[in-house]
């Protein structure tokens, strides 16, 4: 982020720009929704200029800029359209300590003007860092049609009602009540004044004042293989609402940005093979937190139902007596498979699949690896990469094709994502030198589909990074 994006308090603050051209009429018909006090610099200005100077809307100049025209500006815009003057003003605007716009000069610039979606007082700034100007005005467009122009005289409203609404205790009590009134109370009554709204604004405040706190809640959150856009719709609220959330090590970063910036962040961090938090430790947390009436996310990667022991936190928490639910996920093997362009079961090759852990090699002992051995069964086993080869040591001693397909996705759904498509014979060995670090789900049994391998190759440079086989006479 080259552009840090702030909002800037220009209020009776001096504004000063130079020029009198297309480039900046655009730029005055922006500035002048602020309280700033405008200063136009330019020998020939616009008629439109000449307008808004006779208007009192801005103080115009009619001669070139100057050394000290620009003191205690807050903001300046070279906006001349022509580029030895544009670099004299801003060459002066930066002598006198103002921030410096060149219109359409990015590099120049310290700073830049976004797209603008406008219901003053609530502001919606579109930022791509002039990288993309066109796809800034579409989510422009698309902002200004889903937004009701109550909103702006809504917030208004209510930001002279923020004092009163302090009664109400700091925090989740003060969110419930102002997600109540911008969501639901204040959008009915706005249709039949302002009055009214500030009268569904004192008897809301009655309601709130009158209420018992919320108890605290557990939310078993999957938080699915890592793609953002894989989170539930569900995830993305209670996620929004979330006073804690307690993650595991997996779970990516774009999907932790979408939590409450005031929300508690703690990283649980167990690791499969390496230091962890304990079990007990995370059961404790949870409990801690909850009690005291926090609103507590168990964040999981993939679903929490598949391989992420929510027996033992809902029996800790049920021991307390605390509310839970649980939030579904897309689990790993869901989202890798489909990378593959595979399905998980198939009419007349398997009607079962298992889904395994290599995080235990110990509980292996358990399973029938005679039934898995045998042609067409599938599996996606989870955490399998250090176990690969007491994995392929089981199934071939119980008569497994040495030439079964087998296929590891690393990092399923994110932008890093790489696939590995070897055989049973040559896994260990493929594994190694695909030198493979981040989390990995294994398929047994399954190749991606042709058409998948071929999109994936050509794919290389912008998402997945595709390994090509490696025959058994290679590996050995």
């Amino acid at each position: 982020m080259d552009h840090f994006p702030i909002f800037l308090r220009v209020h009776g603050r001096r504004i000063v720009l130079s020029g009198g051209g297309e480039a900046a009429l655009a730029k005055l018909r922006l500035l002048m929704k602020t309280a700033g006090h405008i200063t136009v610099f330019a020998k020939t200005p616009a008629a439109e200029i000449d307008a808004w100077a006779e208007d009192g809307k801005l103080t115009l100049v009619r001669r070139a800029m100057q050394p000290g025209d620009t003191l205690c500006a807050a903001l300046f815009y070279a906006a001349d359209e022509d580029a030895a003057e544009d670099a004299r003003t801003a060459a002066i605007a930066r002598a006198d300590g103002a921030l410096v716009n060149v219109v359409d000069n990015l590099h120049h610039s310290q700073f830049i003007t976004p797209a603008i979606v406008d219901r003053d007082p609530v502001t919606i700034a579109i930022g791509t860092e002039g990288a993309a100007p066109v796809l800034a005005r579409a989510l422009k467009a698309d902002l200004e049609e889903r937004l009701p122009a109550a909103l702006g005289p809504l917030a208004r409203i209510g930001k002279r009602f923020r004092k009163a609404a302090e009664a109400l205790p700091f925090g989740r009590a003060r969110r419930d009540f102002w997600r109540e009134y911008y969501f639901k109370a204040g959008p009915s009554a706005i249709t039949a004044g302002e009055g009214r709204v500030n009268r569904a604004l004192d008897t809301l405040l009655e309601d709130h004042l009158a209420r018992k706190a919320r108890p605290g809640h557990v939310h078993f959150v999957g938080g699915g293989p890592g793609d953002p856009d894989l989170l539930t719709m569900k995830a993305r609220r209670v996620l929004d609402e979330a006073d804690v959330v307690i993650y595991d090590r997996l779970i990516s970063k774009p999907i932790l940005e979408l939590a409450r910036r005031e929300a508690i962040m703690i990283d649980a961090g167990k690791e499969g093979f390496g230091p962890s938090m304990k079990q007990e430790e995370i059961n404790d947390l949870i409990v801690a937190h909850a009690k005291g009436g926090a609103q507590v996310v168990r964040l999981k990667s993939g679903d929490a139902t598949v391989f992420g022991r929510l027996d033992e936190e809902i029996d800790a928490i049920d021991a307390h007596e605390i509310a839970w639910s649980i939030v579904p996920g897309i689990t790993s093997a869901s989202a890798a498979v489909a990378e593959i362009g595979q399905s998980l079961t198939k009419r007349g090759r398997n009607s079962s699949v298992r889904f395994l852990t290599g995080h235990d090699t110990r509980g292996f002992a358990d399973h029938d690896w005679s039934a898995l051995a045998r042609p067409g069964e599938v599996a996606a086993i989870y955490m399998g990469k250090k176990s690969a080869r007491f994995i392929q040591g089981r199934l071939i001693m119980h008569g497994a094709d040495r030439h079964t397909p087998v296929t590891v996705i690393e990092n399923a759904s994110r932008p890093d994502q790489r696939i590995l498509e070897t055989t049973l014979d040559a896994l260990p060995q493929a594994l190694a030198a695909a030198e493979m670090s981040g989390p990995a789900l294994t398929f047994y049994g399954l190749a991606p589909r042709e058409a998948a391998a071929a999109r994936l190759r050509r794919a290389d440079t912008e998402h997945a990074l595709y390994t090509y086989p490696i025959p058994a006479q290679e590996a050995l």
